[in-house]
């Protein structure tokens, strides 16, 4: 069984999936993508979740300050508070996978 060479996809490669599979420009799918995104980052950073039914949930989980190593010569230091956006694979989009 051979296997396809991955490939990753770019903003630019879904831009023209969406305007490919659509009756609609390459300006005009890069707009609404962009939109789309801004839009799941702006909800993100209120602090919101972002549920799309079918396909995943984007949440932000925080991250406090906690102690760790420095990898090279082994000092503890301290690694900063931070937020970290998780991702949960809805059942269509695991379903389409798999």
């Amino acid at each position: 069984m051979t296997t396809a060479a991955k490939k990753v996809l770019g903003k630019t490669d879904l831009v023209e999936l969406i305007a490919s599979t659509s009756d609609v420009s390459k300006v005009d799918a890069n707009d609404a993508l962009s939109l789309v995104l801004d839009g799941i980052s702006k909800a993100l950073a209120a602090g919101n979740d972002v549920n799309i039914t079918g396909f995943g949930k984007f949440k932000v989980a925080h991250r406090p300050e906690r102690q760790g190593r420095n990898p090279s010569n082994g000092q503890a230091l301290t690694i900063k508070a931070s937020n970290q956006v998780s991702f949960s694979v809805g059942a269509g989009l695991k379903q389409a996978v798999n």
